[in-house]
């Protein structure tokens, strides 16, 4: 113990970070800030090459320590016996949803991959949002023979809380949770966390630092899809929502704002609440207010798909064959992030239906390749002429960049899922 922190006060630990996206890349630019030195893995190729050519590949993001230090403090790589070197060594890749069952091969995958350079008294600090349970599991399949854990290996969890695009908060602003997989993992790893970050708040056991992860991102998701429900009733009632949810927030207690839009997105939102009613099972509980939530915020896209049918019954128009605009692809606004992003599943219900659909989005200059969809589409310049050979924009994603007297002046129709139109006139439809 007081080897690591002489190696930590003195800046001699070596830190692996082990997948180089939204989470792990802010991270390594923190750690080298404070003078570590670091390495980081990823199985990308193409991420790799990016930063050994100081090109970045996250919206938002300033690496100026990063691009500094590339092959002195920070060598990036694929995962190999550099990891026999490490003091510490900090998961971050991404755990997905397959058929609303948790997946944990990128972090089984990663695991296996650094298995055979681990050695005694390291210490493996988990990132990846997961279900409570998830780092006793990984220790019992992978270290529990290797080694004594607590004693000459050590074994953290602490959750990402990452927001892309908010400046407000950044990684070492955010406070962070720890627990250790013994009382003494937790001391191992919070030195480091303790010397990177303003604030770390350490909890029991890594059961209740992967439960708190996901309460967070359920108690968003839960509020979301009330706001979504009221939303529906407001529209058959001529209400507008979004001037409701500002009224209410006048208040200075026992109210906190959310707002509807047309799904969610992200990597957490969307996902996390599964973790825990896939879990919930293996106890024969079944979590319904989580499930119903659910159902509604998965049900918006079609809500959205609905409205711009009613708006062009309004001019007469079929939505088979009509020339349809979707406003932003990301989830949410000011970052390049596709992951679960609502807009995805408009435009394929659209292309079923027949309509011709295309695409404005700053970040976006071409429709990337992606698993699930495949859309051979190029961003549309907003200007006036583009603008009004379309017979309905749909605003999904509310980007600072756009014009929006522009939008409003050269659109036919507006559906607007994100309370940018207040005013109510025959062209704009709420969604």
């Amino acid at each position: 113990m007081e080897k690591i922190l002489r190696k930590i006060k003195n800046k001699k630990a070596v830190i692996g970070v082990i997948g180089l996206g939204y989470v792990g890349l802010p991270l390594c630019e923190i750690l080298l800030k404070k003078g570590f030195k670091v390495i980081g893995y990823d199985i990308d190729k193409k991420k790799i090459n990016d930063l050994l050519n100081k090109k970045i590949y996250i919206t938002n993001f300033n690496p100026v320590n990063i691009f500094k230090k590339i092959n002195k403090k920070f060598i990036v790589r694929k995962v190999d016996h550099t990891v026999s070197e490490l003091d510490f060594i900090i998961l971050c890749v991404p755990t997905p949803l397959k058929n609303n069952v948790p997946d944990l091969s990128p972090l089984n995958n990663s695991m296996q991959s650094i298995n055979k350079y681990l050695k005694q008294n390291q210490t493996l600090i988990i990132e990846s949002s997961t279900y409570p349970g998830t780092t006793e599991l990984l220790y019992q399949k992978y270290i529990k023979k290797k080694f004594n854990l607590g004693k000459n290996f050590f074994i953290g969890y602490s959750p990402e809380r990452e927001d892309p695009g908010n400046e407000n908060f950044t990684t070492n602003t955010i406070p962070k949770i720890l627990g250790g997989t013994t009382a003494i993992c937790a001391e191992m790893a919070l030195p480091l966390y303790k010397s990177a970050i303003d604030s770390v708040h350490k909890v029991s056991n890594t059961k209740t630092a992967e439960m708190t992860k996901l309460l967070e991102n359920i108690h968003r998701a839960v509020n979301i899809g009330l706001v979504n429900e009221i939303k529906v009733v407001s529209d058959e009632m001529g209400i507008d929502i979004f001037e409701v949810i500002d009224a209410a927030a006048t208040k200075p207690f026992g109210f906190t704002a959310f707002y509807p839009g047309p799904g969610l997105g992200g990597h957490c939102i969307p996902i996390d609440p599964f973790y825990l009613t896939w879990k919930a099972k293996e106890y024969g509980l079944h979590t319904r207010f989580i499930e119903l939530a659910g159902e509604i915020n998965s049900s918006m896209p079609q809500y959205v798909v609905e409205k711009l049918i009613l708006a062009l019954n309004s001019i007469k128009k079929s939505v088979k064959d009509s020339n349809v605009l979707i406003l932003g692809l990301s989830y949410k606004k000011n970052v390049d992030d596709l992951r679960e992003s609502p807009s995805l599943d408009i435009i394929e219900r659209l292309f079923k239906l027949g309509a011709n659909v295309a695409y404005s989005d700053p970040y976006f200059d071409v429709f990337p390749k992606m698993r699930n969809y495949n859309f051979d589409l190029t961003s549309v310049v907003l200007n006036k002429k583009n603008l009004k050979n379309f017979d309905a924009v749909v605003l999904a994603t509310d980007h600072d960049s756009f014009n929006y007297e522009s939008i409003y002046s050269n659109s036919n129709l507006i559906i607007d899922t994100r309370g940018v139109f207040n005013s109510r006139t025959d062209k704009i439809f709420k969604a």
